[in-house]
């Protein structure tokens, strides 16, 4: 079996979950409206440029969930996605996992933004495998910090390593998803990478190697 490795926000749904649910707390009156909006603007901005800290955004977007318990989460989780996520799913998407389903595939979401946020999406997929950014949990609860090595940029190459020694899994062959430029390092080390819906960036590096290039939204 081969991997099928995707990227998750701007790639399998159209937009950006980790962003979306910044908003979505504001709206809650979970934060500070005005501060967090304005942040999570800012540091969605950082992401498209390629200059994001990713230790200091999670900070940001951890921070906060501090104190609550996976139980308290779970109806804001509930909600978020059927509100804010369902109307971003791609008919093409569920076809291009199916399709990997059908290949014997083993499919891995891989993802920068927090499992908090992306667990239940993956689930909404039906993908069973998540590797994303994890929050800490002490006695029950969330600290508001995150644990572990970000799956973001570098990152990602090394999660992905330390999956399939852990699961018993080779990259040969693997593909793998993505829109963004951020996810270069994985994309260059993957034998079948292939651009969706690519940003400028990546859509220029995708052309210059003769990647493949396609859309989920056409």
């Amino acid at each position: 079996m081969s991997l099928a490795l995707f990227d998750l926000d701007n790639t399998l749904i159209a937009g950006d979950s980790d962003h979306l649910w910044g908003d979505f707390l504001v709206a809650q009156g979970r934060v500070d409206g005005r501060e967090h909006k304005a942040l999570n603007a800012h540091f969605y901005e950082l992401y498209k440029k390629g200059e994001l800290d990713i230790d200091e955004y999670l900070a940001f977007a951890l921070g906060p969930m501090a104190g609550m318990t996976p139980e308290s989460l779970a109806p804001l989780q509930r909600q978020f996605l059927r509100d804010h996520i369902e109307p971003i799913l791609l008919d093409a998407a569920f076809d291009l996992l199916q399709k990997h389903r059908v290949q014997g595939d083993t499919l891995v979401i891989i993802t920068a933004t927090n499992t908090l946020v992306t667990q239940p999406i993956a689930s909404r997929l039906g993908v069973e495998h998540l590797i994303g950014c994890e929050a800490e949990i002490i006695d029950g609860r969330y600290t508001g910090k995150p644990t572990g090595l970000p799956s973001f940029a570098e990152g990602k190459v090394s999660r992905i390593h330390a999956w399939c020694e852990a699961n018993n899994h080779s990259m040969d062959n693997a593909v793998f998803y993505s829109d963004s430029h951020n996810d270069l390092p994985l994309l260059r080390v993957v034998d079948r990478p292939v651009a969706v819906d690519p940003d400028d960036r990546l859509r220029e590096e995708a052309s210059n190697r003769g990647w493949d290039i396609i859309s989920l939204r056409d």
